[in-house]
């Protein structure tokens, strides 16, 4: 494991085939439990707009994650794809291989997992919008109604963030290939470090 000190902070954006809000999310304070369908698969996004490794300059960088998991899969491993638009390092970081407290414990990285791909890839990030090359489509703009705090561990439990519904999403990364609309989606900054 790399121990190069790190930093990236700026906005998290995702949207999965749950049903919102996500039963995952911890809702005024309860923590979540399993996903809607026992299956779930969807797309994560940072926008880095701020950060380092070491002398690298991460600020401007991007990463959107591709995943799929069963809830009943013994482990429940993730099987994923990331592309990351930036310094390979981004990648690392989000992948766990340079440690840091949080990252440890993001479910692809404590459970069992199959990296499929990493891939430099072209992102957009515009405020409710991200775009992968032509993998990744994901836009979510409503903000579910008259919700309690909520939280998602990918970025953090230590603050609330704002459960969306997906207006659309198209993945066509393979091994992956769904379209979602009306879907659970979530919004946050985040920091990580190590």
């Amino acid at each position: 494991m790399d121990l190069t000190p790190w930093r990236v902070a700026g906005r998290y954006l995702e949207a999965c085939n749950c049903d919102a809000i996500c039963p995952c999310r911890t809702v005024d304070g309860v923590p979540g439990g399993r996903s809607t369908h026992g299956v779930c698969y969807g797309a994560l996004a940072w926008r880095v707009e701020e950060g380092n490794a070491g002398p690298i300059d991460l600020s401007g960088s991007a990463a959107v994650m591709t995943y799929r998991y069963e809830d009943d899969e013994p482990g429940s491993p993730w099987t994923l794809v990331l592309h990351v638009d930036g310094p390979v390092e981004l990648g690392e970081i989000l992948l766990g291989r340079m440690g840091g407290k949080h990252v440890l414990n993001l479910p692809w990285v404590r459970k069992p997992r199959n990296v499929v791909a990493a891939r430099p890839t072209k992102i957009q990030f515009m405020g409710g919008e991200v775009r992968a090359g032509e993998a990744v489509r994901l836009r979510a703009f409503v903000s579910v109604p008259g919700q309690a705090p909520v939280s998602c561990i990918v970025p953090g439990h230590d603050r609330p963030g704002t459960e969306l519904y997906a207006d659309h999403v198209v993945v066509e990364d393979p091994p992956f290939a769904f379209e979602l609309r009306g879907t659970c989606a979530f919004t946050r900054d985040f920091e990580y470090r190590g």
